[in-house]
């Protein structure tokens, strides 16, 4: 199951929150944007359960990180 993790984060801190979202273990991807969120994680893990502790116990405690959303990637034709 894979998932995309966007997240505002705090003026000065963004650096810091990539370099430690990136040493998350089931984070395959992170970048910084542009736009009204700051950084975007690429999260992939084998349930959704694995997702949400990822995020609630992961990515929601790197220091900055103020918001996050998740948004579920899901294949086309699939239930």
């Amino acid at each position: 199951m894979k998932g995309y993790i966007l997240m505002r984060v705090r003026t000065g801190e963004v650096g810091e929150a990539l370099r430690q979202a990136r040493a998350i273990q089931s984070v395959t991807q992170a970048d910084m944007t542009f736009g009204p969120y700051d950084l975007v994680a690429t999260v992939e893990a084998p349930s959704l359960d694995a997702i949400g502790h990822t995020v609630a116990w992961e990515i929601q405690s790197i220091p900055g990180v103020t918001e996050t959303v998740t948004c579920l990637a899901v294949e086309p034709g699939s239930r």
